[in-house]
């Protein structure tokens, strides 16, 4: 169990000042310059070494993909671009961050961009958090009035400034190279990599693309080193996580705990068990409406919480945002609404994409209400298969592995009804 004095979000739930003098006083912003000072290459060594994988859902190393960026400038600038789109359903982490502990990013975003050579950098926000973008823009604001922003940043010697932008509320502008086109003013569809941000990426500028919480993260690894971060959670799954957990749970909660907890220890300390008892519990999604659905065989005894061990279920932690549903869900029609989801977000540049997703929300549909054919099944799984993959983003990814956890676990959920249905329909034509 995580212990309050290893909580890096001190104000996760907006219960103390979260003024630049309230975020002081936790201990942020406290040595920033002397941070600085390390100089780029020690920065980035000491994240590679903590172990960091980003939490915005692909789990890729923090440290690495800063060792990307160009070292030495060819005339081009660097740039830092912090995705706080979370448009993923279920979703609702960076929100608190930036709601009540926003000091943690800025000071994040300043050493980052440093460590990459970059002096300016942009937080992308999504269109629905208008109150989210006050409390950041007010943070941001105490920080130039303080001198922590600006020409020579928290008085490091380096200049820094940054600028948030909003979005218009589009979930493809979550991927980050759409996020890049819509920060250009263009229309958001992903572009096609190579050439990746790092080569390529704003204005055609060397770009790291990064999390709001993976780089909310950053100040307080490099002030207790990277062997402190590295001794939570499993090898290869370190540090603290915040989980969003929803759903059919007593207490629905955003909560900060340590990497590989077990499932029933989070609901259990934290959520105070599910709604109904363990024997009421149904299905999971563990990491946000885009990764696959577990049973509760799979997640009653002995399931851990962090990317590996998910990934050997064929499903993933993802943005750790757990829905949790009970028997009184239908399962068919839960993953249903999902569908009808990433067919109204699909920007239609892909065709496996943007005829798929409609052709797949229509089978749900007819699966929902009992009216397929039993071989309809395998010819939904086949074509979630086909668009599995074949897009220049994961949109097409994020449709097809939902449908595909719900046959892979609940086929004889689907077949039940269509046989319900069959013979109903039998019945009256024998009347």
């Amino acid at each position: 169990m995580l212990q309050d004095k290893d909580r890096i979000f001190t104000n996760l739930y907006g219960m103390h000042d979260r003024t630049l003098k309230g975020a002081r006083a936790r201990g942020h912003w406290d040595g920033t310059k002397d941070i600085v000072g390390l100089g780029p290459e020690k920065i980035v060594e000491i994240m590679k070494a903590s172990g960091l994988r980003g939490r915005g859902g692909a789990g890729f190393p923090t440290g690495l993909k800063w060792s990307f960026m160009p070292k030495e400038s060819d005339g081009r600038p660097s740039y830092l671009v912090v995705n706080a789109d979370e448009s993923e359903p279920g979703t609702c982490k960076d929100r608190e961050i930036m709601r009540n502990d926003p000091h943690t990013l800025i000071e994040g975003c300043l050493i980052a961009s440093f460590a990459m050579g970059a002096h300016v950098s942009y937080i992308y926000i999504r269109g629905e958090y208008i109150r989210e973008r006050e409390a950041l823009q007010a943070a941001i604001d105490e920080c130039y009035d303080a001198g922590l922003l600006g020409k020579n940043a928290a008085g490091s010697g380096w200049d820094f400034d940054l600028y948030l932008h909003h979005g218009a509320g589009a979930y493809i502008c979550g991927e980050e190279t759409a996020l890049l086109e819509s920060l250009e003013g263009k229309k958001g569809m992903p572009r096609m990599k190579p050439p990746f941000p790092a080569g390529a990426g704003l204005y055609g500028c060397p770009t790291t693309v990064n999390n709001v919480e993976s780089i909310a993260v950053v100040p307080t690894i490099l002030r207790r080193g990277a062997e402190w971060f590295s001794g939570f959670g499993r090898p290869n799954n370190a540090g603290t996580k915040l989980f969003a957990i929803s759903g059919h749970v007593n207490h629905p909660c955003v909560v900060e705990e340590e990497m590989s907890i077990p499932f029933d220890e989070l609901i259990e300390r934290h959520c105070g068990g599910i709604r109904g008892g363990w024997d009421n519990l149904k299905a999971v999604i563990p990491g946000g409406s885009s990764v696959p659905c577990l049973p509760a065989e799979v997640m009653r005894e002995g399931a851990i919480m962090d990317f590996d061990w998910l990934r050997e279920q064929k499903s993933g932690l993802g943005t750790a945002a757990v829905i949790v549903m009970d028997k009184s869900t239908d399962i068919i029609k839960a993953i249903w609404r999902l569908s009808a989801f990433y067919k109204h977000e699909s920007c239609g540049q892909c065709t496996p994409c943007r005829e798929g997703t409609g052709w797949m929300m229509r089978v749900m549909d007819r699966l929902v209400k009992g009216e397929a054919e039993v071989g309809e099944i395998d010819m939904l799984l086949d074509v979630t298969k086909q668009v599995e993959g074949h897009t220049i983003c994961a949109l097409g990814d994020a449709a097809a592995w939902p449908i595909q956890g719900l046959i892979r676990h609940f086929r004889h959920e689907i077949e039940d009804r269509i046989k319900v249905k069959r013979g109903g329909a039998v019945e009256i034509a024998a009347e």
